[in-house]
This record gives C-alpha cells, sequence and structure tokens, in this order.
C-alpha cells in the first residue's frame, strides 16, 4: 500500500497548509506525522544562521523529524511546506497503535524507514564525494522536477553552495 492508500484506509485528518508553513520547530518535539498528498515539504536545520535543508518531500511521502517523533526528544530540524500542501495527519498516539496492532503497517514503515536510510547513505556519500557542480548535474539527471519546484536559495542549500555558486553552476551547466 502506498502512505496515501494507508491514510485514506485509517481515515486520518487531511489539513491544507499555506506556502512557508512551519509544521515543526527545531528544539520541539514531533508529535505528528505528515503524508503528502498533494504539495512539497523539506526538512532543515539552522547553522550558524544558515538553513541547510537536509531532503526534500513531494506527493505520496511521509515525512517528520524521525528522529524525534520515534524518540520524543527535541528535533535537531524544522518542518517547513514550500507550496501549499495537502497533508494527512498521523499523529504519534495513532502510530504507536498501528505499530502494535496491525502488522502489516508495521512491515510497510519498515521498508520505509529503510528506503529514508538509503536516502541518506546516498547524500552522505554525495557531500563526501561529488562536488557541487557534480551534485546539481545529478539532481538534473535524476529529478529534473525537483529543479522546478523548489526555490533557487532552497536548491542551494540542499546542494550545500550559495544561491549565487548555485546560478553560476546553472550557467555553466546550461551553457549560458
Amino acid at each position: 500500500m502506498t502512505a496515501i492508500e494507508w491514510a485514506s484506509l485509517f481515515g486520518l485528518e487531511s489539513i491544507t497548509v499555506p506556502a512557508r508553513t512551519r509544521l515543526l520547530e527545531e528544539g520541539s518535539i514531533a508529535r505528528k506525522m505528515y503524508i503528502i498528498e498533494k504539495g512539497a515539504l523539506r526538512i532543515w536545520l539552522n547553522k550558524n544562521g544558515n538553513e541547510i535543508t537536509s531532503q526534500f518531500f513531494f506527493e505520496g511521502k511521509l515525512v517528520t523529524s524521525l528522529e524525534s517523533f520515534l524518540s520524543l526528544q527535541t528535533s535537531d530540524f524544522c518542518l517547513e511546506t514550500i507550496e501549499e500542501s495537502k497533508l494527512f495527519v498521523l499523529d504519534k498516539i495513532t502510530f504507536d497503535e498501528l505499530m502494535r496492532n496491525d502488522t502489516n503497517f508495521k512491515e510497510w514503515f519498515q521498508d520505509y524507514i529503510l528506503d529514508r536510510f538509503l536516502y541518506y547513505s546516498k547524500h552522505v556519500l554525495s557531500f563526501l564525494r561529488d562536488e557541487p557542480e557534480e551534485r546539481y548535474i545529478h539532481l538534473l539527471n535524476t529529478n529534473p522536477l525537483l529543479l522546478e519546484r523548489v526555490s533557487q536559495q532552497d536548491l542551494a542549500s540542499y546542494i550545500g553552495i550559495t544561491p549565487v555558486s548555485l546560478s553560476h553552476i546553472r550557467n555553466k551547466v546550461t551553457g549560458k
């Protein structure tokens, strides 16, 4: 089952949230998980006053500050919509009940955790191995929709550079 099918099956609350709405602040405890029916979110952290985006999430994805949600400890991340988004809300109490009582949900969630782990492993390796231009070209080749839906500032923070550097890379890659 997909995340949206799970949300529909369990009759989760649906909310519509404007763009640039913070759903979780750094230092708060994540007590909700969101399933994106429509829209886009990002998870980011503050490093000396600079926003560093660690991941973008689009339709059909589940998003929260996972470490905070599972451990009920404060989050190192902020969670923010980057487009107007329609979200299903899964609260911690319902999540815990599903994990205890629904083996299909538990197996599905374990697959989700593995997928997130693999994503983060590749992302960290990219920062260790690749130059920013290579990271940009990889995104261009593997996820061009991301480049259309995400602001230059958010994309630059994800690649690990300034918006000006990203502009130079874009111009170089596109031949402008």
